[in-house]
């Protein structure tokens, strides 16, 4: 009897994460719809209009739609196709099952929307507005486990090659490639530079969304009061705290070391803290720009 139970138990627990699992996906297909037709705002009303071909396969099927006169939905699309086949390959159905969704929406989106012509013919403005709605939908589709199809694909490849270089990296480096190429197509120099501001701004900011603001501070402290200081970050600010050893080279005295990383903002009440314990503390502050562990990102998560 108690071992039927536990079997209940444990088929309970298997259909309730069942349940999640699949509230999550479902979740995640919402979130990509709506990327989706932001993405497809900035292509149709911005970008396009303006002549500003903003990198990646979508900047290739803007070139491409002034030389052929085929809508520019129609050759992400068709541009895409083998390049899914390849993502399918390497990633699986699952993935590219979603990024096909997200694609084919793109696709669709971009020719739908592209009827009521420019928002603004300020290509600046346009630049800016559309580098920004790109990058917010760009990091909410790849936060969802899928990609807009394309460089996207290319990117994610890049990326089991190079880990530690950044999604925006590899964006800003192919992007700047269809950039060039658009303005000999184009004919024109104005129009490849604010492609360009666009590239620039889509970088920065896919990272902020995809990575967020976690770049922290990392502080040493050396202190004779280091026991008091310590005592204190740890009650009132609740982060961690390491002791490292060393010894002066001068003085030849044994010293500890207060290691330490905090949120950016939080900074100050540190400087605070060290300042009442021990005005004259040597310390040094340094930027860390990802941090693993309890509090920030989890080192077994997947790479974005």
């Amino acid at each position: 009897m108690k071992q039927r139970s536990v079997d209940r138990e444990q088929e309970k627990e298997i259909q309730h994460e069942e349940k999640k699992s699949l509230k999550r996906r479902l979740l995640d297909y919402v979130v990509i719809t709506a990327a989706a037709f932001l993405y497809s705002v900035a292509v149709s009303l911005l970008l396009d209009p303006n002549s500003l071909a903003p990198g990646g396969i979508t900047g290739v099927a803007i070139i491409l739609n002034r030389v052929f006169k085929v809508p520019t939905g129609t050759w992400i699309l068709l541009i895409n196709i083998p390049i899914l086949a390849v993502g399918m390959w390497k990633f699986g159905w699952r993935f590219i099952l979603s990024t096909m969704y997200c694609t084919a929406l793109t696709s669709g989106f971009t020719n739908l929307l592209s009827k009521f012509g420019a928002v603004t013919e300020d290509p600046f403005l346009a630049a800016v507005a559309g580098g920004s709605l790109m990058a917010v939908s760009l990091g909410l589709i790849f936060r969802s486990g899928a990609t807009s199809g394309g460089t996207d694909i290319i990117v994610k490849l890049l990326r089991l090659s190079f880990p530690h270089l950044k999604t925006g990296f590899w964006f800003l480096t192919l992007d700047a490639a269809v950039v060039t190429l658009s303005a000999f197509v184009f004919q024109d120099v104005d129009a490849a530079l604010y492609a360009g501001v666009v590239v620039v701004i889509n970088s920065i900011l896919l990272d902020v969304v995809l990575y967020g603001r976690d770049s922290a501070k990392m502080m040493f402290i050396i202190s004779d009061n280091y026991k008091q200081i310590a005592a204190r970050m740890l009650e009132e600010m609740d982060i961690g705290v390491t002791y490292i050893s060393g010894s002066g080279a001068y003085s030849g005295r044994d010293k500890e070391v207060i290691m330490c990383v905090m949120k950016k903002q939080r900074s100050h009440m540190a400087e605070e803290i060290i300042r009442e314990e021990d005005p004259n503390a040597f310390m040094i502050v340094t930027s860390a720009t990802e941090i693993y562990g309890e509090g920030y990102k989890n080192i077994f998560s997947p790479k974005l």
